[in-house]
């Protein structure tokens, strides 16, 4: 693996949340009829999943959205794969992503949840419509960090793949952080608390693919 150790000792005022694009303002939508069609409370899924009914109030509502992992939860819950809440239709066959046809309509911003609402990382799926599948490959843009901002670690089932297309990463990972630039992987347990931003003040381009048993 890739990096370097140090030590780590952060712990952050901050979260991870999702600024609304494209398509993905149905992800609440899905979500809430999903549980319906279940028949499960807000009470029951928070109970399961981990997190606050007012957390899974605001997501269904689109007042904000969390990270990846808590919406991996949500799933897991719901027995529905985290695409689920992504896509608009089913796609049987291979799907083929163009860079020409790229724009936000496929795409997620994650921004730390300070004052400034700063963009964080903007992700953009390179599997969405497939059906039945079970990884999420992602083109991620990863904004440069704030000076002296800790990190909130996340953690849920699975297993995730990063590759450094451009710039400098930096993975908070357990107890370890590390460091990889352009050219290197890290492949990873997800249910390991971890956390991805941009090494200092620089911005960065990945490949990123999760996989969610299901």
């Amino acid at each position: 693996m890739c990096g370097e150790n140090g030590s780590f000792n952060k712990r952050s005022r901050y979260t991870n949340k999702i600024i609304l694009m494209g398509n993905n303002k149905i992800i609440g939508a899905k979500i809430k009829s999903i549980r319906d069609s279940k028949q499960l409370s807000i009470e029951e899924v928070a109970e399961r999943s981990g997190l606050s009914v007012e957390q899974i109030e605001r997501i269904e509502s689109n007042v904000d959205f969390p990270s990846l992992a808590p919406l991996i939860k949500i799933a897991r819950v719901l027995g529905v794969r985290l695409g689920t809440f992504l896509d608009d239709q089913s796609e049987l066959g291979p799907v083929i992503c163009r860079k020409k046809d790229s724009n936000d309509s496929n795409s997620i911003g994650f921004t730390n949840n300070s004052m400034e609402n700063r963009k964080h990382m903007e992700y953009h799926s390179l599997s969405q419509d497939k059906s039945g599948r079970h990884m999420e490959p992602f083109l991620i843009d990863v904004a440069p960090s704030e000076e002296g901002v800790d990190f909130v670690l996340s953690t849920h089932e699975g297993e995730e793949f990063i590759y450094v297309l451009e710039g400098i990463l930096e993975i908070n990972y357990g107890k370890n952080t590390y460091i990889l630039e352009e050219g290197d992987s890290i492949y990873y347990d997800s249910i390991v608390a971890h956390h991805v931003h941009a090494a200092a003040e620089s911005t960065a381009k990945i490949l990123g693919v999760v996989y969610t048993p299901y």
